[in-house]
């Protein structure tokens, strides 16, 4: 039996709930017939017009936050790519047919992202139910004229929005000082002689914790060489910055004296063991030696590592990939590979943060990763640095954190 073509248009026209949708600048897109009837205004006054210049709060309500919560809950749904439900609010708007007279209206909102392929949300479904009515008229089945209960609700509604108001505060100060934390950890300042390097550390934007990304950049002993590193801690907020610390220190020190990335790497793992909070933590460290004009390099279940060669040539370093740092139940080496450089060519680094997007096959990513690269790598590491997070990290910043590291070999 052929499949009957559904007129998806229609479908939304039809809804029966109160359904718009928002572009990331919070303008009408679209609004459904439900939408007109409850708001009582025609499409034309709605498409191509800014949400709150329609719907403001009312101006002679001191205590109007209808306008304020609703805002505060779509700029969560553009930067976490979530879905949001707002507690039941009260939310007056402006009589059509009386200007200047406000009417006293509740409202259930639900806020949903839609995203574009590259996992940005490109349009947000806001849909409503008002619930005016059905609070009034539980009021007066209970006796009641409708404005003990109407009050009763929207109190217990506010003190709901407090609270959530007050634990994100709490989170955000939380990740405020992990942030510090962090920065105070990581170097500053690349130390690999006269080579051109360049470092980016991007928190999660709209997330109440930063995670535990971390990068590192060292000259070894003995030779012309340097040894990169990259690593991510799973968890979040100040014990993940803390766990971050020791593992980069630990790896710093053992790159200094390891005969390879892979025997460094053997070091931090049994480490790992004995570190609350490293379970699954992630690395990938290179040694470069300039002499030999080689790459050696090792991976405990990160991302690999790009060579991208003068002639635009991108090779992904994959070779020597094993789990996690803490995951290996022998004590047995790791494996490690060597690749060739020829002068000029760029060693690129960088967290899961730059290249996972959600319900997005990672090598989506990777393949993106590569074609900026490929295509802007005569431009100078902190240029190129920047041009790599503009073009893979979404507009409004990423949804994990993202450590970057270039460096021009």
């Amino acid at each position: 039996m052929p499949e009957t073509p559904i007129d998806y248009a229609a479908v939304y026209q039809a809804l029966p709930g109160m359904v718009a949708l928002l572009t990331p600048d919070l303008v009408f897109a679209d609004v459904n017939e439900a939408f007109v009837r409850g708001s009582g205004r025609p499409r034309a006054d709605l498409v191509g017009r800014f949400l709150f210049d329609v719907f403001p709060d009312n101006p002679n309500d001191p205590a109007a936050r209808g306008a304020q919560n609703l805002r505060a809950s779509l700029l969560r749904v553009l930067s976490t790519g979530e879905r949001d439900t707002m507690a039941v609010q009260r939310y007056d708007v402006e009589s059509p047919e009386r200007p200047g007279e406000w009417e006293q209206r509740y409202w259930s909102p639900v806020n949903t992202p839609v995203l574009g392929p590259d996992g940005r949300v490109v349009l947000i479904v806001h849909r409503i139910e008002e619930v005016t009515e059905l609070i009034r008229a539980r009021g007066r089945a209970d006796g009641g004229d409708g404005r003990v209960l109407e009050v009763e609700l929207y109190a217990r509604a506010r003190e709901l929005q407090e609270l959530n108001n007050r634990l994100r505060q709490a989170h955000a100060r939380e990740r405020e000082v992990a942030l510090a934390l962090q920065e105070a950890m990581l170097p500053s300042r690349p130390q690999v002689g006269p080579h051109r390097a360049a470092v980016r550390y991007r928190p999660a934007v709209g997330a109440l914790n930063v995670c535990g990304d971390w990068y590192d950049l060292v000259d070894l002993v003995g030779g012309h060489r340097i040894g990169v590193s990259v690593g991510d801690v799973v968890g979040h907020g100040l014990a993940a910055a803390g766990v971050m610390g020791q593992l980069r220190s630990a790896l710093s020190a053992a790159s200094r004296v390891a005969d390879g990335p892979a025997q460094a790497l053997n070091v931090v793992g049994r480490y790992a063991h004995v570190v609350d909070g490293a379970e699954s933590a992630t690395a990938v460290t290179t040694f470069v030696d300039f002499d030999r004009r080689t790459i050696t390099y090792s991976s405990a279940g990160h991302p690999p590592p790009v060579l991208v060669h003068l002639d635009g040539r991108v090779e992904f370093l994959d070779r020597a990939t094993d789990p996690p740092l803490d995951a290996r139940p022998d004590p047995r080496p790791r494996p490690e590979a060597t690749t060739v450089f020829a002068p000029g060519a760029t060693l690129v680094l960088y967290t899961d943060g730059l290249v996972e997007r959600r319900r997005e096959d990672i090598d989506t990513g990777l393949l993106r990763l590569s074609e900026a690269l490929r295509r802007h790598r005569t431009q100078d590491p902190e240029t190129l640095a920047d041009t790599v997070l503009l073009a893979l990290l979404p507009p409004g910043g990423a949804i994990d954190d993202t450590a970057l590291v270039v460096v021009r070999l």
